[in-house]
């Protein structure tokens, strides 16, 4: 192979720095490095030409943003990689630039409106100059939609698409990376729910999640690409998230805290904090670790049609963290000098397959591993015999299977009980306010515990309000529904003319509560005449009187 000039810009980043050392010692490599500080090329070629065998490093003064296209056509680079950052509000003049100087492009751009409008508004440019144009060349869209090819391409339905990264605390951040976080806490963000594209607001829904060999760390929503483009790609059903999380709990605490703020109107623009937040990150960095990780997970019916969880995950020791946001850019320069890429511009994971991006983590201390858990009963069919299970209605059973659509919409009339616990127990439980004839959707969420044991997450929503409750069939044979940090035993009875929950026990935590002063439920599901799942619920308090009576209908989501 003939050699070959690739120009980064941005090389003296915290990525860009990465990247050279990584592409410096491939055969066939005339690495240039630019920064704005010559003084820092210069050191960062120097360092790499006596730290690396191959090395034939130089390093320049350029500005991207000042007169790109002559700097350009006195370097005639076969490909440029830009790792200059942050595309949260760049626009496309220097892409325009280097495809212009017949160079291919390679970027590491994560942000929505850059990556949505790539392919259009530079295709005909790429094509008209022969090159090649790929964009998202980093953890996202690329690794993260690679994994997802890898995984569920061939699945016959995808519910759920669970994306997060968390690096080590210890690692290096730049300032790019602080002015991306900043750009988007606490603003609107494209996700997937329920089928269809939604926004949300970045960085202030966070939750716990347990990446494997890496341990528990606490993650929050951001802006992704992922959340729409994966939605369309592979039809997803229920949802698709995209978190992020910062192994310090005070960081994490406090990009929540400015997030919130923010949503509040409580205080605008973040940006003048980045110096602030930069120096804080060498107290806050001392207590942590530099191990971080990334975790896929993907529900939903696999080639065969049995419901199936995959996990795909990450784990990266020694402060290797940070390399992986480059290797998906290494990958797609491999097939750019390979010639197998076709001129126009695209996303770069049309081009990059999972196995070569794995290819490129072989020099350092990067794990991953992929597991499968398919589940052929939902907690309903293993609780139920199966001969008693089949005499169900079919609506019914329908809307119990493991393989049942993930949301379910309809309508409801709703009684509400008008005295003091009663209004309590809707704010604390979420209850819906009285009506008739009220939108209703739920959403089944079909995961396993910590443990390993299958779990069923039903949200209700009542117009605006959000009920949510967590059913499972313990190891003990008992039947449970957690609402917050009560739990309710249940005794299912089921006839060829549909189910009935009554309450059996119920505690607070692990702590056993008097049945007599437990709710009195009515819950009962059957079929209606029109075929539809059917459910009426009744709860209320000995002595108190009715708490509410919800009751409706419900078929899958279109």
């Amino acid at each position: 192979m003939t050699n070959t000039r690739v120009l980064i810009i941005g090389g003296t980043g915290v990525f860009g720095k990465r990247l050279a050392a990584h592409l410096a010692d491939v055969d066939g490599i005339n690495l240039i490095v630019s920064s704005r500080s010559q003084a820092k090329a210069e050191q960062l070629a120097t360092y790499l030409n006596q730290n690396t065998e191959k090395s034939h490093v130089r390093g320049i003064a350029l500005d991207h943003a000042k007169n790109l296209a002559a700097q350009l056509n006195n370097l005639q680079p076969f490909a440029v990689i830009d790792c200059s950052g942050p595309f949260q509000t760049a626009n496309y003049d220097s892409a325009r630039a280097i495809l212009g100087s017949g160079a291919h492009l390679i970027d590491l751009a994560d942000a929505r409106d850059y990556l949505a409008g790539f392919a259009i508004n530079l295709g005909h440019l790429a094509v008209k100059n022969g090159v090649s144009a790929m964009t998202g060349a980093s953890s996202t869209p690329t690794l993260s939609t690679c994994v997802t090819n890898h995984i569920a391409a061939h699945w016959k339905r995808v519910d759920s698409i669970d994306i997060c990264i968390t690096p080590g605390g210890k690692s290096e951040v730049g300032q790019s990376v602080i002015a991306a976080i900043l750009s988007y806490a606490g603003k609107s963000i494209p996700i997937w729910r329920d089928g269809k594209r939604d926004n949300a607001i970045g960085w202030t829904t966070s939750q716990s999640v347990v990446i494997p060999k890496l341990g528990k760390r606490r993650v929050a929503l951001v802006e992704t690409y992922d959340a729409e483009y994966l939605g369309n790609q592979f039809k997803v059903k229920s949802r698709i998230s995209f978190s992020a999380g910062l192994e310090s709990r005070i960081e994490q605490f406090g990009v929540e805290t400015l997030a919130q703020l923010r949503k509040r109107k409580l205080i605008g623009d973040l940006s003048p904090l980045i110096p602030l937040l930069l120096r804080a990150r060498k107290v806050t960095r001392l207590a942590t670790s530099d191990c971080g990780g990334m975790m896929v997970k993907i529900s939903g019916l696999d080639a065969q049609g049995v419901f199936c969880i995959a996990t795909w995950s990450l784990v990266a020791s020694n402060d290797h963290g940070p390399n992986i946001p480059i290797l998906p850019a290494a990958a797609a320069l491999q097939n750019l000098r390979d010639g197998i890429v076709p001129k126009g511009a695209m996303l770069s994971h049309q081009q990059v397959a999972l196995p070569q991006i794995l290819a490129q983590m072989a020099p350092y201390e990067i794990d991953t591993e992929t597991n499968y858990a398919k589940i052929d009963d939902s907690i309903f069919e293993t609780y139920l015999s199966p001969k008693t299970y089949q005499t169900l209605p079919r609506a019914v059973q329908d809307f119990h299977a493991q393989t049942a659509a993930p949301v379910w919409t309809g309508r409801a009339d709703i009684e509400t009980g008008n005295h003091l616990i009663a209004k309590v127990a809707m704010r604390l439980f979420g209850f819906p306010a009285a009506g008739s004839n009220v939108p209703v959707k739920v959403r089944v969420d079909r995961f396993l515990n910590y443990h390993g044991h299958p779990r069923e997450r039903w949200t209700r929503i009542f117009s605006d309000s959000i009920m949510s409750s967590v059913l499972s069939h313990q190891k003990d044979g008992e039947f449970t529904e957690t609402f917050g940090p009560f739990t309710f035993v249940l005794g299912i009875t089921a006839t060829p003319k549909g189910i009935e929950m009554p309450v059996k026990k119920w505690r607070l935590g692990r702590i056993p509560l008097p049945l007599a002063l437990a709710p009195q439920s009515q819950a009962r599901e059957n079929q209606d005449e029109h075929g539809r799942f059917r459910f009426d619920v009744r709860l209320s308090l000995p002595l108190v009187g009715l708490m509410v009576h919800y009751k409706g209908w419900l078929a899958p989501q279109t």
